[in-house]
């Protein structure tokens, strides 16, 4: 049994370290991941998005995502799920985001 909340968590602060390599902010920011869910199992389902179907890290980003997902202590497993419903738009962007791409004042 592992418990779900830390491994979340600590997912979470690893998925903060990896950036957009168009864009000077980390993928949790940009409003890219929908969901990361850990199972009692240490079964990892990361559902994201990229900024459009013809990024050019679509095949690079996920991959990352699911590289630092799974050096989480407690994933044995690690699904990323791309999805385009709905679709990424600024607005998903945190405001610290925001701020440092000088969207707000």
């Amino acid at each position: 049994m592992h418990d779900t909340s830390e491994i979340r968590k600590n997912i979470l602060n690893m998925i903060k370290t990896l950036f957009d390599p168009e864009i000077p902010v980390n993928v949790w920011d940009l409003g890219l991941i929908y969901g990361v869910d850990v199972d009692s199992e240490g079964i990892v389902l990361i559902i994201m998005t990229l900024t459009s179907p013809n990024c050019p890290v679509i095949d690079i980003l996920p991959e990352q995502v699911r590289e630092v997902a799974s050096s989480v202590p407690g994933v044995e497993e690690v699904e990323v799920e791309i999805v385009w419903d709905p679709p990424w738009n600024k607005e998903m962007m945190s405001d610290e985001a925001k701020l440092e791409l000088g969207m707000l004042s």
